[in-house]
């Protein structure tokens, strides 16, 4: 099985080093490397162009115009040629292992589409902080599972199968692109839940999920993802709530899932996986 290992790239030389190093220290090599530019405005791309010049399996790709981060991530996943596919952000890392347990997966699990693992959360110089609490298993198959409580993250792949089964990342949005393409699986079939801390999470200010975008950004593209995998989940109610284009989906959701009885739920499947 070819593994693509998918790379939304924008000004990020320095802490390409580590992601890179961590990715040729797989023990699973039966891999490429898909790099998309968002046209960087510094010399990052050139001095990864040769920093990769040897590596026949480093493929390079460049927007014609900076166009965001769901452009970018959607074509990552056009130019891939794997089976399996999987984002590693230029500025995060991977245990050594983390391609193989994923592989293992799906050949020990045929008829899943999607695997995803715990997250170590790490500081600027990637070393391990502590792992991140949300992560959990969820259940497949639910109409009203929103991904709400980051139960799913990194380290997630996906069979480019399942993905082509779907509308594909929204290219407009410029936050929630992730979430986007976790939902779009979960709903093509059964997702996999490797309890293993397989990514490590950089924590640092130049990162786009700590603080670049401004939260009103944030908010209207989480709200924009929710809508639309309402609509095709044909939702219309969420809870005693009549869904509207105008309406804070996210606090809706959030509320809907967040009740004392729901809580105590979730703890107690917490406690019996």
């Amino acid at each position: 099985m070819l593994f693509s290992i998918l790379v939304a790239h924008y000004n990020n030389f320095e802490y390409f080093k580590d992601f890179y190093k961590s990715v040729l220290a797989q023990t699973y090599q039966n891999f490429e490397i898909i790099i998309v530019d968002d046209r960087s405005t510094d010399d990052s791309l050139e001095k990864i162009k040769k920093y990769t010049a040897e590596d026949s399996r480093v493929k390079i790709f460049e927007n014609e115009t900076n166009r965001g981060v769901g452009f970018t991530k959607r074509k990552c996943v056009e130019m891939a040629s794997g089976e399996i596919c999987g984002f590693i952000d230029p500025d995060d890392a991977v245990t050594e292992n983390a391609l193989d347990l994923s592989i293992q997966t799906y050949l020990e699990n045929p008829e899943i589409v999607g695997t995803y693992s715990q997250i170590m959360l790490s500081d600027n110089l990637l070393h391990p902080q502590k792992v991140y609490n949300r992560t959990r298993k969820v259940t497949n198959g639910k109409p009203l599972f929103f991904n709400i409580n980051n139960e799913i993250s990194h380290f997630f792949t996906f069979r480019k199968e399942a993905y082509l089964k779907t509308e594909g990342i929204n290219p407009n949005l410029s936050a929630s692109e992730d979430f986007d393409l976790y939902l779009k699986i979960y709903e093509v079939g059964d997702l996999f839940y490797i309890p293993k801390p397989l990514y490590f999470y950089r924590l640092h200010e130049q990162g786009i999920s700590q603080g670049q975008l401004k939260k009103e950004t944030v908010h209207r593209n989480w709200d924009t993802m929710l809508m639309e995998a309402c609509k095709r989940r044909n939702i219309t109610k969420i809870g005693k709530v009549t869904l509207a284009e105008s309406c804070a989906l996210s606090k809706i959701i959030f509320e809907n899932e967040n009740t004392l009885v729901a809580k105590v739920k979730r703890k107690i499947a917490t406690f019996l996986q």
